[in-house]
């Protein structure tokens, strides 16, 4: 019984300061104070994509181009900007204007078919470079890689046109008829007899003939298309683009000695874009 009655007493004074540590330890002040949490680990993104370098080719109504673009991706959302995006972009075109009415055709050779070929009553040839500044206003963007994104693309700059006359190996009398030499001719009042007869046209002469009668012809353009990128690859450009242009120049473009020479033309067009985007 003794014994029983040591262990009791001993068993409470043993427990009692535990008891006591205890309580005081979580009624003191630091009881109420939340643990730190551990700083969280800094995630690095990748920097987005938003420049890109794309050239094509485009087939015009009257004639074909080549484009070279520069664009920049804008978005109040930098975290999705790979896929919904507008786009401010810098273009390069050069263009070759043909009339519709152009007709290629042999040239004759005295009394025979000449191997040469011309295109009839073409005064001039028409080239042009623009340079365009605009935006692709976003449509539709491209949430998932195998989409396609839909963009507005307006824009407009300025035009420098070149008019080169366009000359042609053709048969001249002389002494008032008496004998013909082949010469290269341009349309004139005084060589439209021979310039629009076919009889005497040998054929189109060299490309270089003429280069330095070329004027320069001013003016302004505007466009306004739709654009379709359907590349998975979000660092590349694969579109095609659709749309209409408007030009206006300084002067009356002479194209066809038969046909009313105007200051303005208006075409549509079709194109493919290829290129790459980086960040």
């Amino acid at each position: 019984m003794r014994g029983l009655w040591k262990y009791f007493i001993l068993l409470l004074f043993g427990v009692a300061p535990g008891t006591e540590l205890f309580a005081q330890v979580y009624s003191s002040k630091d009881s109420t104070a939340r643990p730190v949490p551990l700083p969280r680990p800094v995630i690095k993104r990748p920097k987005p994509i938003t420049k890109e370098l794309s050239g094509g080719l485009r087939l015009n109504t009257d004639g074909w181009s080549v484009i070279m673009e520069s664009g920049k991706a804008k978005t109040e959302d930098m975290k999705r900007i790979d896929m919904f995006h507008d786009v401010r972009i810098l273009q390069f075109e050069f263009s070759q204007r043909v009339h519709p009415k152009e007709l290629k055709m042999y040239g004759w050779d005295r009394d025979r078919q000449s191997d040469k070929k011309y295109i009839f009553a073409k005064q001039n040839s028409f080239y042009s470079f623009k340079f365009n500044y605009g935006k692709r206003k976003m449509i539709a963007g491209k949430p998932y890689p195998k989409t396609v994104s839909i963009h507005w693309v307006y824009a407009g700059g300025i035009t420098i046109g070149l008019l080169k006359p366009y000359y042609v190996d053709a048969y001249v009398s002389k002494d008032n008829g008496a004998s013909f030499s082949q010469e290269s001719i341009k349309y004139t009042a005084e060589t439209s007899q021979y310039f629009l007869n076919p009889v005497y046209v040998i054929g189109a002469s060299s490309f270089m003939k003429g280069i330095g009668e070329t004027k320069i012809v001013p003016g302004l353009h505007l466009k306004s298309a739709l654009h379709f990128d359907y590349t998975p690859d979000k660092f590349k450009v694969s579109a095609i683009e659709v749309g209409v242009t408007a030009e206006m120049y300084t002067s009356r473009v002479e194209l066809m000695a038969t046909q009313k020479a105007v200051p303005y033309f208006f075409n549509l067009y079709a194109g493919i874009q290829f290129g790459k985007r980086r960040r």
